[in-house]
């Protein structure tokens, strides 16, 4: 059996040598208790976690006791301090000695020896003298409080601290350092909201409705993996945040619709999609990658949703004469950098840049320019992305807007609740409560195209 904090190195080492998501990494991990108890494997979730969500800090407090600068620290060490002075720092089950002999065994079986007298020195110093390290306030030096304190990377912080407020930035940094909870949606389909509470209120230790998206419920420390669930199994709900649910609430399908979901992926919005639909009409799901359109028509199956036809596709492409058109309804869930999902994925703030912005607002934007003959005279048109950055939503809107007359704004809201349209003004498309009401950061617009 392996043990959790071997697998939680690799797993940081792969991130930093592959180029692989953390998602990616941990599903490719072999899921059965023969490989980690239930015991093991929540400690490398805490484990991995737990070191990416306050790598800043735990950084700037080995920059303090170490007696070689952090960038001549082989990064395989540099990991394995990262984990140990999680543990220290922030378990308080795990004594300080235990954390700091479990990393001099990891230093050892990773064959790094001479390394050894280092990682046990400096980890000893800061179990006892870490109320030492200094902190910035807020107030006296911003960027020094964003990047130490809250673990923020600094190109990141400085774009904060131009764009938002203080309060703001504070509750930001609060929610993408604490552990979020599990959001799902209930598939009407099969199911209601009320009925999903009532069944898996013994299977998790709290459950409550979301704030805003009519099918959801936030859940917290379920006693069995969400797959042993009988009320998955059963098809009756997805797992899906719930700023996420508000788009398929903007885009509004009616029964009996032709619908396009351009960039499908695994389907959680293309199954919301097709419960607005009551099942009625059609619903064309594209992806680039086969294996996620195969896990789609799994999903689909488990779900009872029969009218999704998926369909291969990469939209970075120009369009062709083949490419279907007259669709009463088109949704663009675009690849982005992920930005507004930093609570669930803290990875993505070590991995993006300014520059990534930029490359992916150049695909945004021919994705969204390549569909725009899909949509039908009269049809609506939903853009978003898990991102609140400005190059990735405003901007590709007012570009789209430039090179496609034929669309507008449209100010319907759709299915929007009342509560999240009454703080909305959307002229070139609006975000999400970010990181409030636990909920992720998005950006939708809705477009209509002209009769």
């Amino acid at each position: 059996m392996a043990d959790a904090r071997h697998t939680a190195l690799s797993v940081l080492n792969r991130l930093d040598r592959e180029g692989k998501t953390l998602d990616r990494i941990l599903l490719e991990l072999p899921q059965g208790e023969d490989f980690l108890s239930r015991r093991d494997r929540s400690l490398l979730n805490a484990l991995v976690y737990g070191a990416l969500r306050w790598r800043g800090r735990l950084d700037h407090v080995i920059t303090h006791f170490s007696n070689l600068p952090i960038g001549r620290i082989q990064p395989l060490v540099l990991n394995i301090l990262r984990l140990g002075l999680f543990q220290i720092l922030f378990l308080d089950r795990i004594p300080y000695s235990a954390a700091v002999n479990t990393s001099v065994k990891l230093t050892k079986w990773t064959r790094n020896y001479q390394a050894t007298g280092f990682v046990n020195a400096l980890l000893r110093k800061a179990a006892v003298e870490y109320d030492l390290v200094p902190f910035s306030s807020f107030e006296e030096d911003p960027l020094g409080f964003l990047t130490c304190d809250r673990s923020v990377p600094e190109w990141l912080a400085r774009r904060w601290l131009q764009r938002f407020s203080t309060d703001t930035i504070q509750a930001q940094c609060k929610a993408i350092n604490t552990i979020p909870p599990i959001t799902i949606r209930a598939n009407t389909l099969k199911s209601h909201r009320e009925q999903l509470i009532r069944s898996l209120k013994d299977s998790v230790e709290h459950l409550e409705p979301t704030s805003y998206a009519p099918e959801g419920i936030n859940i917290l420390n379920p006693r069995h993996s969400i797959p042993e669930l009988k009320a998955f199994k059963d098809g009756w709900f997805q797992v899906q945040d719930e700023a996420a649910q508000l788009v398929s609430l903007l885009l509004n399908p009616e029964p009996g619709e032709s619908v396009l979901d351009a960039c499908a992926g695994l389907g959680g919005k293309t199954a919301h999609l097709a419960q607005l639909m009551n099942d009625r009409g059609t619903i064309t799901a594209l992806d680039n990658n086969p294996q996620k359109l195969r896990q789609l028509d799994i999903e689909m199956q488990r779900l009872g949703v029969s009218i999704v036809q998926p369909a291969c596709q990469d939209l970075q492409i120009p369009r062709t004469e083949n490419q279907p058109t007259g669709f009463d309804r088109v949704l663009v869930d675009a690849p982005c950098s992920g930005l507004g999902v930093m609570r669930r994925n803290p990875d993505i703030k070590w991995t993006s840049s300014p520059e990534r912005l930029s490359r992916l607002a150049d695909i945004q934007k021919q994705i969204l320019n390549n569909l725009a003959a899909s949509v039908k005279p009269g049809g609506i048109l939903v853009y978003t992305v898990c991102s609140m950055e400005p190059e990735e939503s405003e901007a590709v809107i007012e570009d789209f807007l430039k090179n496609q007359p034929d669309f507008v704004i449209d100010n319907n809201l759709g299915k929007l609740p009342a509560a999240i349209q009454s703080s909305i003004n959307p002229v070139n498309g609006f975000t999400t409560l970010a990181f409030s009401e636990h909920m992720d950061g998005f950006f939708l617009a809705r477009l209509k195209r002209k009769k």
